[in-house]
């Protein structure tokens, strides 16, 4: 097995990728900026290795070695193997899965390079990082697909990773062609949105707005109908929205909601029913995720676009 590294030392320089990943302020700045993110345990890994994602580096413990063998031996970087307590100096936690890999992000796609159907989101390696081998994923199927995407959902100023790693779950396992964020949205490679994930950040194509003003317009002007999602009863009730071609569902913040330029610009305000005795009893919303749970299993029912496949 080459590449492996014994590191004794938690202070090791070479571990830099892999400290303090509990401070969320220094890892939200660090990571992007040197390209990187990581990904945490056996099943994430290897999900990420499988959607092309170069791997740097990885750092596991001894015990976990042997079940990430063959992983590890496709590494082109250093494999250091550590202690469980020097994982937990190095990180700021007990890394409970016994493996972390550093690997490398791609360069995001603009917003209206993703919704033509053009470049495929996550599949350009960022600067200077080395070309992944290629991979055969869903969404490079569904990308040739004329009409493609046709159902995508829009988060605006989610900052909870553990959220919008579960809105990510959500969209992939209920059949949604991509996400776009707001410029304030939380990173859905951060490690914890990855981890809520299942590595779902993996399988949906995404993309990142430049100017949350004008971004509603620019997903407008890609012929999609905006659909803003309100606890407000009054409302379009989901299941009784009329057939739609391509449809952009806009999530709101997890404290406020959707912002009321957002709602205004939207084309449809609709809501989740809820119990007249739920209500009464002032519960009157779902949390974001279990929202965007019920909202895509709706918004799949939708035809799609003449002429669109699938």
């Amino acid at each position: 097995m080459a590449g492996i590294v014994v590191v004794d030392d938690p202070s090791d320089p070479r571990l830099a990728d892999y400290v303090r990943l509990t401070d969320v302020r220094l890892r939200t700045a660090l990571e992007p900026a040197h390209g990187l993110f990581v990904a945490e345990g056996d099943k994430v890994i290897r999900r990420a290795v499988a959607a092309g994602y170069q791997v740097r580096s990885m750092l596991v413990t001894q015990d976990k070695l042997a079940g990430l063998a063959d992983v590890a031996d496709a590494c082109p970087g250093p494999v250091y193997v550590v202690s469980g307590e020097a994982a937990e100096r190095v990180t700021g936690y007990r890394v409970h899965r016994g493996a972390l890999a550093s690997m490398a992000r791609r360069a995001l796609p603009t917003v209206t390079g993703l919704l033509s159907g053009g470049r495929l989101a996550g599949h350009e390696p960022v600067a200077g990082a080395a070309r992944p081998a290629p991979a055969a994923t869903a969404h490079q199927a569904r990308a040739v697909r004329p009409g493609w995407p046709r159902r995508i959902v829009v988060l605006e100023d989610l900052v909870d990773h553990g959220n919008v790693g579960g809105i990510f779950r959500c969209a992939a396992a209920l059949g949604v062609d991509a996400v776009i964020l707001s410029p304030r949205c939380a990173d859905p490679l951060y490690r914890r949105a990855v981890k809520v994930s299942m590595g779902a950040v993996f399988a949906i194509p995404y993309a990142r707005m430049s100017d949350w003003r004008g971004g509603l317009a620019e997903i407008r002007a890609a012929g999609f109908a905006l659909l803003a999602l309100t606890p407000d009863q009054s409302a379009v009730p989901l299941a009784e929205l009329a057939p739609a071609g391509r449809a952009a569902l806009l999530l709101g913040t997890e404290g406020d909601g959707l912002s009321s330029r957002w709602l205004a610009q939207a084309d449809t305000a609709v809501c989740i029913p809820m119990s007249a005795d739920a209500m009464a009893l002032g519960v009157d919303s779902l949390n974001v995720v279990a929202a965007a749970a019920i909202a895509c299993h709706e918004l799949a029912r939708l035809p799609g676009p003449a002429g669109a496949a699938g």
